[in-house]
């Protein structure tokens, strides 16, 4: 996809190198172009095309996998587990080991091999009694704000009056011109671009205002900071995510409003309306604590040591259940292991699941997974983080030539409208593991269209997912996994 990463922030790595081939893609582009009428023709003087074949379609492995998926439908009854076992699950809390302890029995149950828990240090923020936000109207009467604490915010409670911009580019700006927001607290009403091709796109462009919107506040004298919540739905749930406060810096109350909120303020605000507004949180941050990536494999038949992983993130914001994000993701990989399993899939390397921890609020999973499997061979690493929409197809940060080859292979899948095979794929939690091993990186492809209107908020639940379109999910990525895991060495790099 465009837009992998929930946090901008996260997403560096990864778009430096997309970003990087992509310049250098258009220097050799432009540098062929102004030779053209000088060189001998390619075939005399460039290095012979890749002419590797196409990866071949598997019509029986697609069959088997739909048949068994759809007609025993276990993803969903996983997302039940999960949610009944730890709907809370957040780094550091109780709910996280429950969830830790119970994907670890998942994997046994399944048949996974080298089934562990491998520790890692993890931040540890606690929300606290419930947060409040309103504005002191000029006629003396309250503007209740439907708001909740960001990731990372402080306790603190602040009455100030109160200044609207436009997202984190108007606080750049102003920051730029020697301004100042002493003794204010700013509200940063930046909606998701409506007219964006992609939801994560919308989301991409707007995210800023809350991962480091707070802290440019706070260094240029704000007292506290809300913003419009990072939401594509018209309602007044608000959606909760990290922010980043520098060590040094510092920190102030940060929430977020429900979309509704956010505009009753502004139509306040520019009406002149608003005498103050009052802030109220409660939130503490606690010492590191030991969590766990879980971690179990189907050991490859071949070429054992290389691997493929397919991996999700196992936390959670506490402000829902996680339906979405990520426990369709885990119930992905699980399912896709455990149909590989069932249907007697016996890969030529390593598929290995991993579920990370702390990706909500600090990728120490994502990060301490990569310390500890550094000397490893990753041929690929797949990541499902994108809600259990129905599935469209993979994702793949390769060359297009790499992807051209890898199309035919999707083509049974066309039953269910999930051939697709693009480039762009990636994840925030396999993101360091890629960098450091030089490995493709991909993604399962979903619909995501209603995706923002869940995402880190109460909205999202187990009502809100479907069990076939979660089914299908799974099926697609233990199609792929297969696939992937069979090719011969280096078929996912150009020449």
């Amino acid at each position: 996809m465009a837009f992998f990463y929930k946090d901008v922030s996260r997403m560096r790595p990864t778009l430096l190198r997309i970003g990087l081939l992509g310049l250098l893609t258009a220097c050799a582009s432009s540098d062929a172009t102004q030779q053209d009428a000088v060189l001998p023709p390619a075939s005399e003087t460039a290095p012979a095309r890749d002419v590797r074949p196409a990866v071949a379609a598997r019509p029986e492995l697609a069959q088997a996998l739909l048949d068994r998926g759809l007609g025993e439908r276990r993803a969903y009854g996983m997302l039940v587990e999960l949610l009944e076992v730890a709907p809370k699950r957040l780094a550091g809390s109780p709910g996280y080991e429950a969830a830790a302890r119970w994907a670890e029995r998942t994997m046994q149950d399944i048949g996974l091999a080298n089934v562990r828990m491998e520790p890692v240090m993890a931040p540890h923020w606690e929300r606290g009694d419930p947060e409040r936000a309103s504005a002191r109207l000029a006629d003396g009467s309250a503007l209740e704000l439907s708001a909740c604490a960001l990731g990372g915010s402080p306790a603190g409670s602040v009455t100030a009056p109160a200044v609207e911009l436009n997202g984190l580019a108007a606080l750049a700006e102003l920051e730029a011109a020697g301004g100042s927001l002493q003794g204010r607290i700013v509200f940063l009403n930046q909606r998701m671009n409506p007219a964006a091709r992609s939801s994560f796109q919308a989301y991409g462009g707007a995210a800023g205002q809350r991962t480091r919107g707070p802290a440019l506040a706070a260094k240029l004298g704000a007292v506290g900071v809300v913003i419009r919540s990072l939401s594509s739905a018209d309602d007044d749930v608000p959606h909760t995510g990290m922010t980043r406060f520098e060590d040094a810096g510092p920190k102030i109350p940060a929430l977020a409003l429900g979309v509704q909120s956010a505009e009753r303020l502004s139509a306040a605000l520019a009406a002149g309306k608003v005498e103050s507004v009052t802030l109220e949180t409660h939130c503490r941050e606690l010492a590191d604590r030991e969590q766990w990536n879980v971690v179990g494999e189907i050991a490859g038949s071949k070429w054992p040591e290389e691997v493929v992983v397919l991996g999700a993130h196992l936390d959670a914001w506490e402000t829902g259940d996680g339906a979405h994000d990520d426990g369709a993701g885990c119930t992905h990989v699980l399912e896709a292991a455990r149909l590989l399993l069932a249907c007697g899939v016996a890969p030529l390397r390593t598929v290995r699941v991993v579920l990370f921890a702390n990706e909500e609020n600090g990728l120490a999973g994502g990060r301490g997974y990569a310390e500890a499997h550094a000397g490893e061979a990753h041929f690929v690493l797949i990541e499902s983080d994108s809600g259990g929409g129905t599935p469209r197809g993979l994702g793949l940060s390769v060359d297009e030539h790499v992807l051209e080859r890898l199309r035919p292979a999707g083509a049974p899948l066309a039953a269910i409208a999930a051939e697709r095979v693009s480039g762009g794929g990636g994840g925030a939690d396999i993101g360091p593991m890629a960098e450091r091993a030089g490995a493709p990186e991909g993604s399962l492809s979903v619909d995501d269209t209603r995706y923002f209107d869940l995402h880190h908020s109460a909205n999202d639940v187990l009502e809100s997912v479907h069990p076939r379109q979660l089914e299908l999910g799974a099926v697609v990525l233990a199609y792929w996994a297969a696939v992937l895991a069979d090719l011969g060495p280096g078929e996912l790099s150009y020449n």
